[in-house]
């Protein structure tokens, strides 16, 4: 089965969807993406904007998901910005934050004073 986005005019994925992969088929048992595309097209009444993805990462860096954006120089899907502050990685597809987090420890993010933080869990209930 082959995985596609469903893409709004700016390259907003709002869906991702299964097809079979006889409608990719060349007849030489080549996968043709172009093929699927011109399949959905006709089978959604004409809706133009299609990307292939694929759970393995094998086709733009990562699988796609309702809410990320096709890049289309980078051949990439990225996910949401998660803060103002971090920036995109053209070569991984993939958002930084401006200080790399901690290899040892459990950290969340704090946007506020751009750093990580350690995060502190609660202690474990009393023994009986």
């Amino acid at each position: 089965m082959a995985h596609f986005a469903k893409l709004d005019e700016n390259d907003l994925v709002t869906s991702v969807i299964v097809v079979n992969d006889d409608w990719l088929n060349d007849g030489t048992g080549v996968e043709n993406e172009a093929r699927g595309i011109a399949a959905l097209q006709a089978w959604s009444g004409g809706h133009p904007y299609w990307a292939q993805t694929s759970y393995s990462g094998r086709k733009r860096k990562r699988y796609a998901g309702v809410g990320y954006t096709f890049d289309r120089v980078l051949d990439a899907f990225i996910p949401p910005q998660p803060y103002p502050s971090w920036t995109l990685d053209d070569a991984t597809a993939s958002w930084v934050s401006p200080v790399p987090m901690p290899e040892e420890g459990l950290w969340y993010w704090d946007e506020d004073t751009l750093s990580w933080v350690e995060a502190q869990l609660p202690a474990p209930p009393p023994e009986e």
